[in-house]
C-alpha cells in the first residue's frame, strides 16, 4: 500500500538525498507546506510571509519500506535542536517538523522522537514538532534533485552548511567506539588504517550469493549483490552503490598514485576505491572494495535482521 510522508528538514536541497534512494520510495518531492498561502514561490515561503516550511514530500510503498525506517534517516539528516532553523538556514522556513497524515504516522513518530530525547545522544532538547499535515505545494522545478543537477555545488554547500560536520559528530563511528574491538586484525588495518586485503585471496572475490553487502561496523548498507561482478582484479567489484548517500569519496594521492578513496559516512570505515575503468554497460565504474570491510546479509535473512527493504531487489519478474 503506498502512503505519503513529508518532512521539514531546512533547506530541502539537503532532503531528497536521505531518501531518495531507498527501495520502496515512489516519489520524491521538494515543495511548501504548513502555511496557509496557496501556491506560494520560493521567495513567498523565504519572506515568512506564506507561513509554509520548506518540506519534502515522499510517496512510499508500506509493504516494502515501513514509516519508523523514514523516520530514522529524517533524524540523521537534521539538527533536531535546533529551534530556530537548521545550521546556516534560519527562521521559520527552515524550521524541522514531522507532518503526520494519519494516528499511525503521529504516533509513530512520537515514540521515534522519545526514543531519541531518550538516548541522551544530543545534550539539548529535541524541538523537532509534529504537525498535522497540510496541503503540499510542489516546488519550482530548478529545486528538484538538485544535488543531482548540479553535484559539485550543491556537496560545496552540504559541507560548508555544517550540516556534514553535525552528522559526522553525532552519528558517525568514533575511534573509541567498542565495536572496533570486535574487529579481526586485518579488518581493522583495512577499515581504521586504510590497508588493502590480498587480492584473490579474500571472502568475496568470487563470492557467488545473492544478498547485500553492509559495513563490518556500523552495519549501514553499501553493495548488493545484484550490482556485483568479476573484473579480475581479486577484489570484489561493484558497478554502484546501493545509495550513494552512504558512500564517500575522497582524494587519495598515497603511494605515488592518485585514485578516489571509497568510505562509509556512518562507519567511516576505508573501504577501498572507485575507477572509471568499468564497463560501460553498467556505467563506466568500478567499485574496487576490500572484502574486510565488509559483511554479506544473505537475501533470505534480510528481513530477520533489519534490512527488509531490500528483499524488493531479489524478487523475480
Amino acid at each position: 500500500m503506498e502512503e505519503c510522508a513529508i518532512f521539514a528538514g531546512g533547506h530541502f536541497w539537503f532532503m531528497m538525498q536521505p531518501f531518495a534512494e531507498l527501495p520502496g520510495v515512489t516519489e520524491i518531492t521538494a515543495g511548501y507546506s504548513g502555511g496557509e498561502t496557496e501556491y506560494p514561490s520560493h521567495n513567498d515561503v523565504l519572506s515568512g510571509e506564506a507561513g509554509h516550511r520548506l518540506v519534502v514530500r515522499i510517496y512510499f510503498d508500506t509493504e516494502v519500506l515501513p514509516y519508523s525506517k523514514l523516520l530514522d534517516v529524517f533524524w540523521r539528516a537534521i539538527d533536531p535542536t535546533d529551534a530556530t532553523g537548521q545550521f546556516k538556514d534560519q527562521g521559520k522556513p527552515f524550521q524541522t517538523a514531522i507532518f503526520y497524515h494519519n494516528l499511525k504516522q503521529k504516533t509513530q513518530a512520537q515514540e521515534s522522537k522519545e526514543k531519541l530525547e531518550n538516548s541522551d545522544l544530543f545534550d539539548k532538547p529535541i524541538v523537532t514538532c509534529l504537525l498535522e499535515a497540510k496541503p503540499f505545494y510542489r516546488a519550482e522545478e530548478k529545486h528538484q534533485f538538485y544535488y543531482k543537477k548540479i553535484p559539485f555545488h550543491y556537496y560545496h554547500l552540504y559541507k560548508c552548511s555544517g550540516r556534514n560536520a553535525f552528522f559526522n559528530r553525532y552519528w558517525q563511528v568514533k575511534k573509541e567506539d567498542p565495536r572496533l574491538k570486535k574487529l579481526t586484525p586485518i579488518q581493522y588495518d583495512v577499515t581504521q588504517k586504510s590497508a588493502t586485503e590480498p587480492p584473490f585471496e579474500n571472502k568475496y572475490d568470487q563470492f557467488k550469493k545473492d544478498g547485500i553487502f553492509v559495513d563490518i561496523i556500523s552495519g549501514e548498507p553499501l553493495f548488493s549483490s545484484t550490482d556485483k561482478y568479476d573484473c579480475g582484479c581479486g577484489w570484489p567489484t561493484f558497478s554502484q552503490p546501493l545509495a550513494s548517500f552512504h558512500i564517500i569519496e575522497r582524494l587519495d594521492q598515497s603511494h605515488g598514485m592518485i585514485r578516489t578513496e571509497v568510505r562509509s559516512k556512518i562507519g567511516n570505515s576505508h573501504l577501498g576505491h572507485v575507477f572509471e575503468d568499468g564497463p560501460k554497460e553498467l556505467g563506466g565504474r568500478r567499485y574496487c572494495i576490500n572484502s574486510a570491510a565488509l559483511r554479506f546479509i544473505a537475501k533470505e535473512n534480510l528481513k530477520n535482521e533489519g534490512y527488509g527493504e531490500y528483499t524488493v531487489l531479489f524478487i523475480s519478474d
